[in-house]
This record gives structure tokens, sequence and C-alpha cells, in this order.
């Protein structure tokens, strides 16, 4: 997601559409006691760029992670914020992937709509 400033308040442009869909993944990491774990977790609000995970783990922002996606293609990703955290341990965060080319490898094997450019 990048920003710019308007009449000093922040606006995020993203950088593509989000999409209501939901995929299980496998997320491995290290969660904010710096303790190493592999869990099952749930991917939502899809993107080219990322999405929105829910595990119930407690995450750094600004660290990373490692996705797995159920045809076993892993990216990379940096958790970029804390989106909620529930009363019942669910956290969700809002991660985007970190390699150049996750856009070409399609980590969540769906077809996007096409990025709409500003005229």
């Amino acid at each position: 997601m990048k920003t710019r400033s308007v009449d000093g308040m922040q606006v995020l442009k993203r950088r593509s559409s989000r999409m209501a869909l939901k995929a299980r993944i496998t997320m491995s990491g290290d969660d904010c006691t710096k303790c190493a774990f592999t869990l099952p977790a749930n991917a939502t609000k899809l993107n080219r760029h990322g999405a929105a995970i829910q595990l119930n783990r407690e995450l750094l922002v600004g660290s990373t992670i490692l996705l797995q996606n159920t045809r076993q293609t892993k990216l990379s990703a940096r958790v970029v914020t804390l989106i909620s955290a529930q009363r019942q341990g669910v956290y969700t965060y809002g991660v985007e992937f970190l390699e150049a080319d996750a856009v070409e490898k399609n980590f969540w094997g769906i077809n996007f709509p096409s990025p709409v450019v500003p005229k």
C-alpha cells in the first residue's frame, strides 16, 4: 500500500482491488515473543499484492512471514498492519508480498480485474 498526504490526512492508495474471497493457507514465521510457528490460517480480502490474514498468533508489524497455498507455492510477505484483535485470540493482519515476481506467480490462483490507471 502506498500513502499520500491530502490536507494533512493520510489516504491509502491500493495497487490492486481487493476481492472478497477466502483462502486456506499455511503461515510460518516468528510471533511477537520470537517463537517460531507454522500454522494454518485464513486469508481474506485477497489482492494481487497481499491479503488480510487471520490466525491465532500475535505478530509484530514489520515482521517477515512465509505463506504457502494449497498448491504448495510459497511466498515471503511483510506484516504491514494489525487490522483487528478479537477476545477469542484471533488476530487479523494486512500483509504484502515481498518478492518482485509475486504478481506473476499468481499466488492466489485467481484472475484479478485489471488495475485502473488514473487519467
